[in-house]
């Protein structure tokens, strides 16, 4: 690190720390001439989940891996500007008023009391971190919809591309379509708050009871249990679009804020007007899931849809770009990413992995790189985010460590062969294994680093996981891992998709026929309806959020699936995110172990160490692991 860091000093490269914080995801990231050294969500340290404290362990994290202190930044620079989401707070009280009263007395005196004096408290934090000197610190602010796009559109391999940002609200823009060129974007068209597609599904996500910020990827998963050709679920549509908002030809919005209450209130939508409108009462968290709840969630994701492909119609026709570069939180929908690529609108579409709020912390970073130091681009061959392996990694004798504190019995493989064939072994005799190697992933996906691995021939899988080992909602799909050549013969896709940020159908040939009363069954009957010969990762819809992998980006996963193809005739398997619910991704190796020994996870594979959950201490007794986290 030492010779690392005086390499860079004698270049006089630029080096510049990124931040988000102070809503949710709260992450750091740092670039060294262009170059992503280190990014992570304070969240993993922490191990609060969607954490928006000032990530203090992510910049000493970022910090230790590129060698330098912040004496020694070019600039450090925050995701956003709050002076224009003050400007916007108060110009939307004073619009709507005297609605809102309640919310604007909660809201200002934190507003004043923190968040307008964000300089102070970033300046309090790095003095956290470590002692600097304020003076010499060159701090500055990037808008948030230009923080989305330059994650997207500078990780790219893209000399020139479209760039749509989708989320809930930034500063004022909900939405923006730019042009990318070269070091430089510019943002041509903007949609702004109160009309958001972002707050629109997060309206429903809190309607159909989950929580906002975390549980759109559940009313995701739950849609495709909603009947197409139900009369329900096409009269939601036509409600929606009538009454709730108004769909542009380009894609714009406007919604109806008789309906909604997030403009002014403390919650997202005006209950008993949805109540009236759909039929439908709110849903509590504890409720049961009835299928006019998949119909509804169905209903708005096909909104959802159609407001992306007009979008980026409209986007291609402004910029007249061949290529597009998706960020911001809507672009984790990957079911709308999988119509937009099927749509044929563009010749090639890149979104970053980590879209959110999170990723903003890397695409401020390099917004001022290119465009503030106005830093010449070299273009990567694929990407930049190498693979969005990006965190911190252990070594050998760290994992020893731990070994003895805990006192953990493990099986330790110095050839890399003998622990895959092993593992392998193991994965083919229907055995759930925690997979933990190499550096953490950046952005909300499990990605072959910190994953749990599972047989998706098995037809008792997907159950296993959910309710043994993630402790979640049953109906929940899993994504599979496959190798990138052999993808088509398994999925009806025709690009690469690393970053499991696409959903495609399965073959045909590989479904099975659904009996003529599916939709009449309830939802956990038709979950267990066999669907295809990999029931595990096979979505009631026949569909799968896919993973491809390759030598390129992960050389050690692509050797465990090669061995695993050998003894099962198939390189898909099961890929969920090292955790259980309510609780953030494992980042440490003692966050593996504790969650392996929390639940019936069988087996733990942490660098060259084998765990096997019957030869552990007292394995039987889970409740000296157990943590309790805020369910999500």
């Amino acid at each position: 690190m030492i010779g690392l860091n005086a390499k860079y000093n004698k270049l006089e490269l630029k080096k510049i720390l990124g931040i988000s914080a102070f809503y949710h995801d709260s992450a750091a990231a740092i670039i060294v001439d262009g170059k992503i050294i280190a990014a992570a969500q304070e969240e993993r340290f922490t191990r609060d989940k969607h954490t928006p404290d000032f990530p203090i362990e992510s910049i000493k994290y970022c910090l230790e891996e590129s060698g330098f202190s912040i004496d020694e930044l070019d600039a450090v620079v925050f995701y956003d500007k709050p002076l224009l989401k003050f400007e916007r707070l108060l110009q939307t009280y004073y619009s709507f008023a005297p609605k809102g009263l309640l919310s604007f007395l909660k809201a200002i005196p934190v507003w004043i009391k923190d968040k307008l004096f964000l300089k102070k408290l970033i300046y309090d934090g790095l003095k956290k971190v470590q002692t600097y000197s304020k003076k010499d610190l060159t701090l500055l602010f990037s808008e948030h919809h230009l923080s989305h796009a330059a994650s997207s559109f500078f990780t790219s391999s893209f000399d020139r591309a479209a760039i749509l940002t989708l989320d809930g609200v930034g500063e004022w823009s909900t939405a923006s379509i730019g042009i990318g060129d070269k070091n430089s974007i510019r943002i041509l068209e903007e949609m702004h708050f109160p009309h958001s597609l972002g707050l629109l599904y997060s309206a429903f996500t809190y309607y159909l009871g989950f929580k906002v910020n975390s549980g759109e990827y559940k009313l995701m998963g739950l849609a495709p249990y909603g009947n197409s050709s139900d009369p329900q679920t096409i009269e939601f549509i036509e409600k929606i679009k009538e009454n709730l908002i108004s769909i542009k030809a380009d894609g714009s919005l406007w919604m109806n804020q008789s309906y909604f209450r997030y403009a002014t209130g403390l919650r997202m939508t005006n209950n008993k007007k949805w109540e009236q409108l759909l039929g439908i009462s709110k849903r509590s968290e504890d409720e049961s899931l009835e299928q006019c709840h998949c119909n509804l969630a169905l209903a708005i994701q096909k909104v959802t849809e159609e407001v992306v492909l007009k979008m980026a119609i409209h986007a291609k026709e402004l910029t007249q770009a061949s290529t597009l570069c998706l960020a911001g939180g809507v672009a984790l929908n990957c079911v709308a990413n999988g119509e937009l690529l099927r749509a044929g609108i563009f010749d090639e579409i890149y979104i970053q992995p980590a879209a959110g709020d999170a990723g903003g912390a890397l695409g401020a970073a390099l917004a001022v790189y290119y465009m503030y130091f106005e830093k010449e681009r070299g273009l990567p061959k694929s990407d930049s985010m190498n693979g969005a392996y990006l965190g911190p990694a252990f070594t050998n004798k760290e994992v020893e460590l731990m070994n003895r504190r805990v006192k953990a019995v493990a099986h330790f493989h110095m050839e890399e062969k003998k622990l895959l064939e092993t593992t392998a072994d193991l994965l083919s005799k229907y055995n759930v294994v925690g997979w933990f190697q190499g550096r953490m992933e950046f952005g909300p996906r499990a990605l072959g680093n910190r994953s749990i691995l599972g047989s998706a021939q098995s037809d008792e899988m997907q159950k296993t996981i959910n309710l043994k080992i993630k402790y979640r909602e049953g109906y929940r799909p899993f994504a599979p891992l496959v190798l990138k050549e052999d993808a088509q013969s398994y999925f009806d896709l025709d690009v690469e998709s690393p970053y499991m940020l696409l959903v495609a159908p399965l073959q045909k040939e590989l479904c099975a026929e659904l009996p003529k009363n599916y939709y009449d069954l309830s939802i956990m009957d038709r979950l267990h309806i066999k669907r295809s010969a990999f029931q595990a990762i096979t979505h009631v819809d026949f569909s799968a959020r896919i993973q491809t992998v390759s030598n390129e980006r992960n050389a050690k996963l692509t050797s465990l699936l090669l061995a695993y193809k050998e003894r099962t005739g198939t390189s898909v398997m099961v890929n969920t995110s090292f955790n259980v619910r309510g609780e953030p991704i494992v980042c440490t190796p003692y966050d593996a172990y504790r969650c392996f020994m929390s639940t019936e996870m069988d087996v733990l594979v942490i660098n060259n160490f084998i765990y096997l959950k019957e030869e552990q201490p007292n394995w039987m007794d889970k409740t000296q692991w157990e943590i309790n986290f805020k369910l999500d």
